[in-house]
């Protein structure tokens, strides 16, 4: 596969804090690569950098095959980046912001390719409206858009859901989707697991490292611990206690059920059953399931910390 960013031993500090810590990351061609992790783990830093807004202290990335320090403005002119807060002008209509970034990218003849991405966006019917008029989710179509006017190669996509409604939100999707068919590679940032499950590989990060990088369905099949869902009360009772056994590796609170991650060497599947049983506990339902993203992040975050 061909490798279109290639990062070795990165690193971006700011003060004391190692925002990306001696990072080391491949994105191929046509792939959606998702970048995932809470506030802090350093996902912004790094796209920044490798956008040439922030330069790196340390280590050094490719793009296509272009240094990152010494071809910065090649590489602009081949990539879209859409920052967490992009910068549209709310008194400027659709068709007037589009057109304004189309000339800062130096494109002269974008009528038709603007024609096509209001259309893709689905905002075609509104191109006379006012930017500061339009929905949260219109919004970042439109900014979408604005990104996509040059024919970038690549997208850069920092948490670019957040905030928006899930009916939006689930077609923001669809249009990633048909743009890797079209042939655009998509690094994209986000909080939600479920948004990493839509991608074709995914990068853990935490403290400015990556914990894991794989396919998700991979990632999963490596993991070598078992998981027990137990829908309860008083559910911080329950969670209390079953931290008081040792053989229980890690206890997850989700809703009104607990997780209880184990490793069957150790413990049964039934001597969990019969811990939870013998007290005073409303237990309505213990059930093993597969193991989500979000199960093995937590892992491997609690794992790190613990370190």
């Amino acid at each position: 596969m061909e490798k279109v960013i290639e990062i070795r031993n990165l690193s971006k500090n700011f003060k004391d804090i190692n925002a990306v810590n001696e990072l080391d990351m491949e994105v191929f061609k046509d792939e959606m690569f998702c970048l995932v992790g809470p506030d802090g783990a350093g996902k912004t830093t790094l796209v920044r950098v490798l956008c040439g807004i922030l330069k790196p202290d340390s280590g050094c990335f490719s793009i296509f095959g272009l240094d990152g320090r010494k071809d910065r403005n090649k590489i602009k002119r081949r990539i879209g980046y859409l920052s967490q807060k992009f910068s549209l002008y709310g008194d400027l209509t659709i068709d007037e912001n589009i057109s304004f970034f189309a000339k800062v990218h130096n494109v002269k003849e974008f009528k038709d390719e603007k024609d096509v991405l209001l259309e893709k966006m689905g905002i075609e019917k509104f191109g006379n409206r006012l930017a500061e008029r339009l929905s949260g989710g219109m919004k970042k179509k439109l900014a979408l858009a604005c990104t996509l006017i040059h024919s970038p190669d690549i997208l850069f996509l920092d948490e670019p859901t957040t905030g928006v409604d899930p009916v939006s939100r689930r077609e923001f999707w669809e249009i990633l989707a048909d743009l890797k068919r079209e042939g655009i590679t998509i690094l994209i940032t986000t909080p939600y697991m479920d948004e990493a499950e839509r991608c074709d590989r995914v990068a853990f990060m935490y403290n400015g490292s990556i914990l894991s990088c794989d396919y998700p369905h991979i990632i999963k099949e490596k993991f070598d611990k078992r998981i027990m869902e137990v829908v309860c009360s008083p559910i911080r009772e329950v969670y209390k206690y079953m931290e008081t056994i040792e053989k229980i590796e890690s206890i997850h609170i989700f809703g009104d059920r607990l997780h209880l991650v184990f490793d069957e060497v150790k413990i049964s599947v039934q001597e969990i059953k019969e811990e939870l049983i013998k007290r005073d506990f409303n237990i309505y339902n213990i059930r093993l399931i597969s193991p989500s993203l979000e199960n093995i992040f937590i892992m491997k975050m609690e794992k790190r910390t613990g370190e």
